[in-house]
């Protein structure tokens, strides 16, 4: 009988072991909150999936329930007009941004969860030109296809950078096909001109049976973007599975390139294993695919994220990017250098679900929380 069970708590430990996952390098550190305060901009804000700004204190943010606010003057007004949505599970109304030049053509872009059909939806990006308290001009830029019953992995992070549009789309549940597919829409991340047109140049022009709109594919659900260190790069983060959350750098084409080499490899790897503890695939890299800059065992849950390359506000924060986590309810920093993460921070511990985080023109740091509003990271 001792025996017997003494095999059995060997089995629940070995069970127990092969299901965790140790913490990546480098283990998260405490942050020292002393030097910082958290201020609330506006509150009553049930899910504030995304945030841009107008102006140094004026900024637009999306309930994926269905609204659309512009906040200014710590007050906010519903704006009218968005595109009909379908409200589901992740699905709604997703990110917001506004032009380079808005001062100029008031044009904000967005994405959302939308139906063609009646079986399901898909994720799609508009443009539209703020009113005062309406959008006209609303134009669909981009949709996919075809409409899935799946609720999840919708993407929907916008960057605008310089003449072009880049926004991400999830691999909408079915990860077994439309990541690695590149006839089908989904685990993909965008680039257009900004009236929604292709551009000339984008990587998969002319490649047989492919979507030419695509900038880098084999993606999960790639729910943060920024525009990159360089040039010619742009970072985005993606949630993994149980494990294996990414952050990833996707280079511009160079010439002679072969497009298919823009393979961010999922499924056919990754640091992530099934929610059920069971193995995805033995590999965590593959050849001919790219790797990830960085990746977090356990998953975090990242949603929203902002780099901070050089601040006279935050001037501690050169080299740094802050990313919302959705499951343990913080915001973490970053610290990178040319070898990878060198350091991670946890701030704001219990502030809850942290959606996004965006920095005004004016340089400081916001971030919109689940059921509590817009908060303001102000140095004392």
């Amino acid at each position: 009988m001792k025996k017997t069970n003494l095999i059995f708590s060997f089995l629940l430990l070995f069970i127990s072991s092969a299901c965790s996952q140790n913490e990546n390098y480098p283990p998260i550190q405490d942050f020292d909150e002393s030097s910082f305060e958290l201020v609330k901009i506006i509150d009553g804000i049930d899910i504030p999936w995304g945030l841009a700004f107008t102006d140094n204190d004026s900024f637009l943010v999306t309930d994926k329930k269905g609204i659309l606010y512009h906040v200014s003057d710590n007050e906010k007004k519903i704006i009218n007009g968005i595109p009909e949505i379908i409200f589901s599970r992740q699905g709604g109304l997703l990110d917001v941004a506004v032009d380079t030049n808005f001062k100029e053509n008031n044009r904000i872009y967005l994405t959302a969860s939308v139906s063609d059909s009646n079986n399901g939806s898909n994720t799609s990006l508009y443009s539209a030109t703020l009113s005062e308290d309406n959008l006209t001009n609303l134009k669909q830029l981009y949709k996919a296809t075809p409409d899935s019953q799946e609720e999840r992995h919708f993407g929907g992070s916008i960057l605008l950078k310089g003449q072009y549009i880049f926004f991400t789309i999830g691999d909408r549940g079915n990860r077994d096909v439309n990541p690695q597919d590149i006839n089908l829409d989904g685990g993909k991340i965008y680039r257009l001109n900004l009236d929604g047109s292709i551009p000339d140049d984008n990587p998969f022009i002319g490649v047989d049976n492919s979507k030419e709109a695509m900038w880098s594919y084999g993606h999960r659900n790639p729910q943060g973007i920024v525009d990159g260190l360089n040039d010619d790069e742009i970072w985005i983060h993606e949630h993994g599975p149980r494990g294996g959350d990414e952050i990833n750098i996707i280079l511009d084409p160079k010439p002679g390139e072969n497009p298919l080499n823009r393979n961010y490899a999922w499924p056919k790897a990754t640091y992530g294993i099934n929610y059920s503890g069971s193995e995805i695939t033995k590999k965590r890299t593959l050849d001919g695919t790219i790797d990830p800059f960085y990746y977090w065992t356990p998953s975090i849950a990242p949603s929203g994220m902002a780099m901070i390359k050089d601040s006279q506000i935050y001037s501690d924060w050169s080299n740094t990017l802050l990313v919302g986590s959705l499951s343990f309810r913080y915001l973490e920093r970053l610290v990178f250098d040319n070898s990878g993460i060198v350091k991670r921070e946890k701030l704001f511990p219990r502030v809850g679900r942290v959606r996004d985080v965006n920095i005004s023109p004016d340089g400081y740091v916001y971030i919109s929380v689940e059921g509590e509003g817009i908060f303001k990271v102000l140095p004392k």
